[in-house]
C-alpha cells in the first residue's frame, strides 16, 4: 500500500507541474500571440505607453519566457517580490499576482470565497451520493417495478433539466412563494444551523442533478454485477441476500461511482459556477464569472489553478479508495 501511495503522489506532483505550465501558457503567452498585453489590461484603457511599460517591468513581463515561468513557480512556493525602482511589493506564497480590477492580492480573495464553494460542494455531495446510490440499488433489485420506472423517470428529468432552470423554479416556489427556505451563506463556525439552513436549497437543487446521474449509473452497474457467476455462487452457499448485496454486489458497483465522484467533486470544489450564479452565492464560481467579465487574468488564473488542484487531489483520494474497495488495484 505504501508503494502504491508513493506512485500516486509522484503522479500528482508531475500533473501539478503540467497544470502550472499549461495554465501559465494560456494566461501569459496566448494573449501576446493574439496581440494582447497583460500589462495594458492591468494599466487600464486610459494608460499611456510609459505607464504600461512600467507595469510590464514591475510584473516581469519583459523577461524571457523561461524566466517568467520560473518566477511564477517560485511565487507559488515561496512568494514573489514585484519591484518598480525603489518601490518593492511582496506577494506572499502562494502568489497568483494582483487583481487587475482591485489591485489586491488574488490569494486572499480566493480564500475568502473558498468556504462558500466548499460548503456547497460537500453538502450537495453527501445528498446526491446517498440518494443516488440508494435509488440505483433499489431500482436494480426491483427491476421493472413501479418504483424502478418512477425512479428512472425522475432521474431522466434530473439529468435533462438544466440547473439554472431547477434553481430558479426552486427559488420561486420555496423561497419567494412559500417562504420555507432562505438562501445565504453563514460561516459554519459562526452558526452551524444557519449555515445548513442557508445552503439547504442549493444542496437539494445541485443534488437533484447529480443524484439522477448516479442513480442511473448505479442501477446499470448493479444489474450487470447481479448476473455475475460469483454472485450466484454466494447465493448458492447460503449467504443472506443483504450480505450478498452489501459485501459483494455493492462493493463492486462502487468502482465506477468513485470514478465520476472524483471528477464531479473536484470540479465543484473548484467552482460551481451555475449554482453560485443562480443562488447569488459569493464563491469561487462567482469570482470566476466576474473576473472573466472584467478580463481580470490573475483572478481567472487563480480560480483555474485551484480548480485543477482539487480535481487532481479528488482523483488521488479516489485512487486510494479504489485500493480499499479492490486490493487488486494496488498491484497496478
Amino acid at each position: 500500500m505504501s508503494a502504491y501511495l508513493l506512485r500516486r503522489l509522484a503522479a500528482v506532483v508531475v500533473m501539478l507541474l503540467v497544470v502550472t505550465l499549461v495554465t501559465f501558457g494560456i494566461f501569459f503567452l496566448v494573449p501576446k500571440l493574439t496581440g494582447g498585453d497583460p500589462a495594458a489590461l492591468f494599466a487600464g484603457r486610459q494608460a499611456d505607453p510609459a505607464a504600461i511599460a512600467g507595469i510590464r517591468k514591475k510584473l516581469g513581463l519583459d523577461a524571457p519566457v523561461i524566466v517568467q515561468y520560473a518566477r511564477f513557480i517560485r511565487g507559488l512556493v515561496a512568494g514573489r517580490d514585484y519591484a518598480d525602482g525603489a518601490d518593492v511589493t511582496h506577494c506572499a506564497a502562494p502568489c497568483f499576482g494582483y487583481s487587475f480590477k482591485t489591485e489586491q492580492p488574488v490569494w486572499p480573495l480566493l480564500t475568502d470565497r473558498f468556504p462558500v464553494t466548499f460548503s456547497l460542494a460537500i453538502g450537495a455531495c453527501v445528498l446526491w451520493l446517498a440518494v443516488g446510490v440508494a435509488t440505483g440499488v433499489l431500482s436494480a433489485l426491483r427491476r421493472g417495478s413501479l418504483w424502478d420506472r418512477a425512479a428512472m423517470t425522475a432521474a431522466l428529468a434530473g439529468v435533462s433539466l438544466p440547473i439554472y432552470f431547477t434553481g430558479m423554479l426552486a427559488l420561486a416556489v420555496f423561497t419567494y412563494k412559500l417562504h420555507w427556505l432562505t438562501v445565504g451563506y453563514v460561516p459554519f463556525t459562526q452558526n452551524p444551523l444557519a449555515w445548513a439552513r442557508g445552503l439547504l436549497l442549493p444542496w437539494i437543487v445541485l443534488a437533484f442533478l447529480y443524484a439522477a446521474m448516479y442513480a442511473r449509473l448505479t442501477r446499470a452497474t448493479m444489474l450487470e454485477i447481479l448476473g455475475e457467476d460469483y454472485i450466484r455462487t454466494a447465493r448458492a452457499k447460503g449467504l443472506a441476500e443483504p450480505v450478498v448485496i452489501r459485501r459483494h454486489a455493492l462493493r463492486a458497483a462502487m468502482t465506477p461511482v468513485l470514478t465520476i465522484l472524483g471528477l464531479d467533486l473536484g470540479a465543484l470544489v473548484g467552482g460551481a459556477i451555475l449554482t453560485e450564479t443562480t443562488f447569488s452565492l459569493q464563491g469561487l464560481g462567482q469570482a470566476a464569472v466576474r473576473a472573466i467579465s472584467d478580463q481580470d487574468l490573475p483572478v481567472i488564473l487563480g480560480v483555474t489553478m485551484v480548480a485543477a488542484f482539487f480535481v487532481i487531489v479528488a482523483n488521488l483520494v479516489v485512487d486510494l479508495l479504489y485500493a480499499v474497495a479492490d486490493p487488486r488495484v494496488r498491484l497496478t
